[in-house]
């Protein structure tokens, strides 16, 4: 495999490549962005792949690349493809008028979805009402910004369903209700202040437009509440049973495809997953999509541009593994209190885990990263749910609340934002984005 130890600082300017342009070309070149970004993501896939092939030979670069692509890419793209279309298939119809109350309450159901259907079935799910909540309203940015942080994130850290982080942690042996009992008040203590700020920041919005919102909302005909597409909720069902599937039975069955290793049930719950997609395109009539105004595009954009990634962080996070003997060493020298996660006397430094779980799950895949550090604790599941819980506690919480703090940091981020902005709506760049979550 690759040797982390090996490789260069220049490594990363694949990964850093990706980041700037998705960070900058929406803004510095629109027009060119919007048309070529797929190929602007194969570009630096390739400014990866093709380097470790001549450096490394084909058995090392084949091997790597196919981890990334057939072990963690295609399962991710299944899964939050299958949700996308299934979500997509059930259509709200209501008069709900976005003000700051019914807004909040969006916002809070979607905190209790996201531990039911996972944060990228309560996004899809909520995001279109919520748009048609606020058709009328002058100031809404907020509004889905503080959806990302609480619906598309924060929310989903009681269960394994809720993110794949956590998920990753059942499937090693953390207790399905572990993350419940542990995490309940600190997911609270954060929902709850981010409710209550955001209910004050569009109150006072809201005071600034409600006569002109208010008229508006006078000359709409109003619809009674009603949902459509309703075969989807058992789909979605079947979506999260074959999730759980995976953490309960095994099959027995396990082999390699180009040396990744793979299992039965795994297989099976991807299949389950497509299964599950193509039984909503075939079974939802076709006037329920158009009513949500439903497009392939938003899950295109995520598909294209994490394809880029997660070749792109291939050696990003083996050079992480490699610590104090790979290229970071240099800043793990003159950052150690950042850097180190283990206390003098041998204990856990638990607020560290929590910062550099957190850091890098802003910007790296969070699942893998609480998979990192999962096992830099130790990765005994037994013992760290019982004197390792405030570590457990503390690497489930930063991979979890901080896949917030960018776009990229969670698929359901990327997801709601292409949403929004086929809308019409305006939306913060990357970067302002950062100060929104800062």
């Amino acid at each position: 495999g690759l040797n982390g130890a090996e490789l260069s600082i220049g490594w990363v300017l694949p990964f850093a490549g990706i980041l700037l342009c998705i960070a900058i070309c929406p803004l510095a070149v629109p027009h060119f962005w919007h048309g070529n970004y797929g190929k602007v993501a194969v570009f630096w896939a390739l400014a990866t792949a093709v380097p470790l092939f001549v450096i490394y030979g084909g058995g090392v670069a084949a091997g790597s690349v196919a981890h990334a692509l057939i072990g963690d890419y295609i399962p991710f793209i299944i899964f939050v493809g299958s949700l996308y279309t299934v979500a997509g298939g059930i259509h709200i119809r209501s008069s709900f008028t976005g003000t700051p109350l019914t807004n909040t309450c969006f916002l809070a159901l979607g905190a209790v979805l996201a531990n039911i259907m996972g944060t990228t079935g309560a996004a899809m799910l909520l995001i279109r009402p919520l748009i048609a909540a606020n058709a009328h309203r002058r100031y809404d940015m907020h509004t889905f910004v503080f959806f990302i942080f609480i619906v598309a994130n924060i929310a989903g850290s009681l269960t394994p369903l809720g993110d794949p982080p956590l998920f990753l942690g059942f499937l090693r042996g953390v207790d399905f209700f572990w993350t419940a009992e542990h995490l309940i008040l600190p997911m609270l203590t954060a929902v709850g202040l981010l409710l209550a700020l955001y209910f004050v920041m569009d109150s006072v919005l809201f005071n600034k437009e409600k006569d002109e919102f208010l008229l508006a909302e006078s000359t709409c005909t109003k619809e009674p509440f009603g949902v459509e597409g309703k075969i989807n909720f058992a789909l979605l069902g079947v979506i999260i049973g074959a999730v759980l599937m995976v953490g309960v039975w095994d099959s027995g069955m396990e082999f390699t495809v180009l040396g990744v290793h793979l299992t039965g049930q795994g297989v099976l719950r991807d299949v389950i997953f497509l299964a599950a997609a193509g039984l909503s395109l075939a079974l939802t009539p076709a006037d329920v999509r158009s009513a949500n105004q439903f497009t392939w595009e938003p899950v295109l954009e995520v598909g294209k541009l994490f394809f880029g990634i997660f070749v792109t962080i291939v050696p990003v996070l083996e050079m992480l593994r490699a610590g104090l003997d790979g290229a970071f060493a240099p800043v793990v020298a003159l950052a150690p209190v950042v850097a180190m996660v283990t206390n003098a006397d041998g204990t856990a430094n638990n607020a560290m885990y929590f910062w550099m779980t957190g850091a890098l799950s802003s910007f790296l895949d969070n699942a893998p990263t609480y998979l990192a550090f999962f096992n830099m604790a130790g990765g005994d599941a037994s013992v760290l749910m019982t004197e390792g819980a405030l570590t457990l506690m503390a690497i489930s919480m930063g991979s979890v609340f901080m896949g917030a703090n960018s776009y990229i940091g969670n698929a359901p981020n990327f997801m709601v934002l292409s949403i929004v902005q086929e809308r019409g709506l305006k939306m913060p760049t990357f970067f302002g984005y950062l100060l929104w979550s800062g």
